[in-house]
């Protein structure tokens, strides 16, 4: 058992330290291609908190890594199977298509230009104006299948080949929650579903649970579909969390990852009532988005950065937000909170 489990670390260490090398690279090199931080004329960015211990950044970023194997090694989620030939093909294939995207990202990061979109979609009426930008100043917004297929690469270059792990910490989340449960009667609704990476993980840990996915953007529900079409039992619906096409008490639980930092604060309030709404009593609700200020204080200069570096209008506020008092005022409570380098997930149940 003992050498069944150094192997299973060996290979998880070998796996992670080339997937980490693969990204950590290329955002190093796309840093170096990409124009200055601040644009010409613009005055110099100046952070208001002191500057972080970058050992300590270094060990944050390691100890997400330890807590992903302490969850595989507990039963929580199948380790990951993300490094073979043809996904190497694939993800040579996504580098490529990012740094021809590039220059297109960074002439608009430069001129601070993230609401080119909105033209793409002028006279369609059926997307709240908020949701029309160019959100990380990305090409297509949410809203071309570019953008849709391209999305995965550009976080993980981002987070140096760490955002996945971030999500399986929210997964981990999920499945201690569910421990017991027949999973063939457990209905999931994953808000914000994108193009179903983090619905492709839960399936790889419960392959047999009816899920919902939910998304505003039809491109990236049509990737989702596509990468989810394994599982006849996955339903991707396309429509705004903040009018949830489901009835009252539909879901034994919800996920939602990264979605409440790029909505506006009254539209956060909307969500929170619609996720109440459509969850059972005593259901479970996993919530997992970026830390907020002083949550992990020598990450504080990072999250200071982010709304400068990339388009995110609404991440300021995001910051301040009492997500406790917020999900508590429509009758979820707090069961357990924890940090994931520079992801929180904090679990509430509906009372």
């Amino acid at each position: 058992m003992s050498l069944k489990r150094d192997l299973g670390r060996a290979r998880y260490a070998a796996a992670q330290g080339a997937r980490v090398a693969w990204y950590m690279s290329q955002y190093m090199l796309a840093r170096r291609i990409s124009g200055p931080f601040n644009p010409p004329g613009e005055p110099k960015f100046e952070p208001k908190s002191p500057e972080g211990d970058a050992k300590r950044i270094r060990a944050a970023f390691l100890e997400l890594f330890a807590k992903d194997r302490v969850n595989i090694e507990a039963g929580l989620y199948p380790a990951p199977n993300d490094v073979r030939l043809t996904r190497a093909i694939a993800a040579l294939r996504n580098s490529a298509s990012f740094f021809r995207d590039l220059p297109s990202v960074d002439q608009r990061r430069m001129e601070r230009d993230g609401v080119e979109v909105r033209e793409q979609a002028k006279g369609d009426g059926s997307f709240p104006t908020y949701y029309l930008q160019n959100f990380h100043y990305q090409t297509g917004g949410w809203l071309s299948q570019d953008s849709a297929r391209l999305y995965d690469t550009q976080v993980e270059i981002l987070f140096g080949g760490a955002a996945d792990v971030m999500r399986r910490i929210a997964l981990g989340s999920l499945a201690a929650a569910l421990k017991g449960k027949d999973q063939r009667r457990v209905a999931l609704l994953d808000v914000a579903s994108g193009n179903g990476r983090f619905l492709r993980q839960v399936l790889d840990a419960f392959p047999r649970i009816p899920a919902t996915g939910l998304d505003l953007s039809p491109a990236y529900c049509a990737e989702a579909r596509e990468r989810l079409s394994a599982w006849p039992q996955v339903e991707i619906v396309n429509g705004a969390v903040e009018q949830a096409p489901f009835d009252d008490g539909a879901f034994d639980a919800v996920t939602c990852v990264y979605l409440f930092h790029e909505l506006p604060p009254r539209v956060r309030r909307d969500a929170a009532r619609e996720i109440a709404r459509v969850l059972k009593p005593g259901g479970v609700f996993v919530f997992a988005d970026s830390i907020q200020t002083s949550d992990a204080p020598d990450l504080d200069r990072m999250l200071e950065y982010f709304p400068v570096g990339f388009h995110e209008p609404y991440f300021s506020s995001y910051l301040a937000e009492d997500f406790t008092a917020l999900f508590g005022e429509v009758g979820l409570a707090v069961e357990e909170t924890e940090l994931a380098f520079l992801t929180k997930i904090t679990r509430f149940r509906k009372r």
